[in-house]
């Protein structure tokens, strides 16, 4: 049911909204909060920015690049260019990538300032529906967001690092073992490999499982071909590594915020459950992002809080449909799609069509690495329209988000078929596949 929401202050309580949690999701449903008059106010038990800029994804983006240094020279050897043996300073790198960091949560605290939002440096927990205690203090809101999002998960503390850890490492590892083939130990498994680490990728029942079977195959193929060793998780319980890193999963950051004793529910795996405007069972609670394990994507959280901030106090009611949304693997090369797999359309019940090419792209041509550009396109055959695309190879983030746009709009496979190529480039090939 849609609410009908008139934002009035609320004058019996200290603030309208308070949000727990300064990640990419809570701050922007304080900034556009605050940019409709709210009076607000946001708390942070730890660094601001959260998992996407602190742990995630900025540092491990920049790690990818740092990681691909190696084979952009061994490309160029072959283009003609004369380069000594290079070596990787990995101590330099993270002081560099810590300074970046750094400034990016800083950005974050100014931006909030900016926005006069009232801020909390710990942390922060549930006294009743309307009531937050941090640091010795309590202050009443008339709503509540809880943007805490997640933790990676541990098997053994004792034995393996996480993800969290793997930034700040003392030293580069002789041997890594990586157990876990989802986005983030493929992507680690690429950048460590890349600063030439010895890294075996471990998976239980397959590598990106939940992608489209030719993007995990192609994935595979690409692994295999820097160096990367992938086996069965058996392989890596007793092997000789210097390091073991779980890349199993995360899980919603619940615990310890009082949200049980207020009576908000949680599911089994400790997710707030929610609606579609992000309200729990508990009038005036609400929560976004990871910790509600609806799409763990940072785009996603950041929509889910400005959405929240525009129904609560824009007069704009805006529910949220995790539909088409592009995602994309920074392997090495990047892996990237939106809209339905193969298998997903059929069990749909779509009758498809589909569209496939594979090719060497142009940057590779002189220097003859073995790297192929993988595309895919899943059509419903009744009524021409695109509902997935699927890429692998040099710049498929890229590609799939320009795209991502026309197959939101409803784009048939005859509308790619009437665009004008861009020649030459990857991207072409979208219009070209027949």
């Amino acid at each position: 049911m849609t609410p009908h929401i008139h934002f009035v202050r609320m004058s019996r309580f200290d603030v309208d909204l308070f949000v727990i949690g300064g990640g990419s999701g809570g701050v922007r449903a304080a900034r556009v909060a605050a940019s409709h008059g709210a009076k607000v106010a946001i708390a942070e038990a730890s660094r601001w920015g959260g998992t996407c800029v602190i742990r995630g994804c900025v540092p491990k983006k920049l790690m990818v690049y740092a990681s691909e240094v190696s084979r952009t020279l061994d490309d160029a050897r072959g283009q003609g260019w004369s380069i000594a043996p290079a070596s990787f300073d990995w101590l330099a790198f993270r002081e560099a990538k810590d300074h970046e960091i750094a400034r990016l949560s800083a950005g974050y605290l100014e931006r909030l300032r900016a926005a006069d939002a009232r801020i909390f440096e710990g942390k922060a927990t549930l006294a009743d529906a309307h009531t937050i205690e941090i640091a010795g203090a309590r202050v009443t809101a008339a709503h509540i967001a809880i943007a805490t999002g997640s933790r990676p998960i541990v098997p053994d503390a004792g034995t393996w690092i996480t993800s969290d850890d793997a930034f700040h490492l003392a030293a580069l590892p002789r041997r890594l073992a990586i157990l876990g083939a989802g986005y983030i130990g493929v992507e680690f498994a690429h950048i460590f490999a890349g600063f030439g680490v010895a890294v075996t990728l471990a998976h239980r029942g397959g590598v990106l499982r939940g992608f489209d079977p030719d993007v995990s195959t192609e994935v595979v193929r690409g692994l295999e071909r820097h160096g990367i060793r992938v086996a069965a998780h058996e392989d890596v319980q007793a092997g000789d590594f210097d390091v073991r890193m779980a890349a199993i999963g995360r899980t919603p950051a619940s615990a310890g915020l009082g949200l049980a004793e207020a009576g908000v529910a949680l599911d089994d795996e400790g997710a707030v459950v929610v609606d579609e405007w992000s309200r729990t069972n508990v009038p005036h609670v609400h929560a976004i992002g990871d910790v509600t394990a609806r799409v763990a994507l940072t785009p996603v959280a950041i929509r889910e809080g400005h959405a929240l901030a525009d129904t609560l106090f824009g007069g704009r009611p805006t529910p949220i449909q995790h539909h088409l949304i592009p995602t994309a693997v920074f392997a090495q090369p990047p892996a990237a799609a939106v809209g339905l797999s193969e298998p997903a359309a059929r069990a749909a019940g779509h009758d498809l069509a589909l569209f496939h090419a594979r090719f060497r792209p142009m940057r590779y041509a002189l220097s003859r690495r073995d790297e192929q550009v993988m595309m895919k396109l899943v059509v419903d055959r009744d009524s021409d329209r695109v509902l997935g695309l699927h890429v692998v190879g040099p710049d498929a983030p890229e590609i799939v988000q320009a795209a991502a746009i026309a197959i939101t709009m409803g784009a048939t496979k005859a509308d790619f078929d009437r665009t004008f190529a861009l020649h030459p480039t990857t991207a072409e090939e979208l219009v070209l596949l027949r």
